[in-house]
């Protein structure tokens, strides 16, 4: 089975991305860590349990990595589109205790399984090699992190709680349907529309908000 783990704004930089949840949730959510191997950096919010938000970026300052970075960082050019049409709030990642059977027949899909860090590995995340997203965002992007449970002590909880998360999909039917295929508990909600959108309702100290 397949949890919710977080839910992902993928942004052109960190200061849009920070700036965006904002506007959105009248937060400023705090630095999360850099991932040295991945050429990335992040912001992180709890959400309630062990579900979070992240907002990541290319790190401009942080070495080439050996492969392609994960979420379609090195497609600026799509990021930035996708952030200039208000796709910000672009993908989810599910966790699973058995990455193996995940993949089996769906490397198409995820992507392979790559070991993080590289040097003493701790997890496992499922890359496509050009580092797209999978289904263009569609679909979740699958970590695993071998038995152990996210430590969420250095994530700020700063009240806000994720009370509803859908996506809007052209082709809502198959989508549901490899949603079914993948057993997720809890997956976001789909509805068919024009194109791919996610939308997270979340609880905050202001009140309900969106995230788009």
């Amino acid at each position: 089975m397949l949890q919710l783990d977080h839910i992902s704004v993928i942004a052109p930089s960190l200061a849009e991305g920070v700036a965006h949840v904002r506007t959105c949730l009248d937060i400023d959510v705090p630095f999360g860590r850099q991932h040295q191997d991945m050429g990335t950096h992040n912001h992180l919010l709890r959400l309630g349990g062990t579900v979070y938000l992240e907002i990541v970026a290319l790190d401009p300052d942080a070495q080439s990595p050996v492969r392609a970075r994960w979420f379609g960082l090195d497609d600026g050019k799509t990021v930035t589109a996708d952030w200039d049409a208000g796709r910000r709030l672009r993908g989810w990642v599910a966790r699973t205790d058995a990455m193996d059977e995940v993949l089996a027949s769906r490397e198409d899909i995820f992507g392979r399984k790559v070991a993080l860090p590289w040097e003493n590995s701790s997890f496992d995340f499922a890359i496509p090699d050009d580092g797209s997203l999978p289904l263009d965002g569609a679909a979740p992007s699958i970590i695993d992190r071998r038995g152990k449970e996210r430590s969420m002590a250095n994530i700020a909880d700063l009240g806000a709680r994720l009370m509803s998360f859908s996506l809007q999909h052209p082709e809502a039917t198959s989508i549901s349907e490899l949603y079914r295929t993948l057993d997720i508990d809890h997956p976001p909600t789909i509805v068919q529309g024009s194109d791919l959108r996610y939308r997270a309702q979340i609880k905050t100290q202001s009140g309900l908000r969106v995230l788009s």
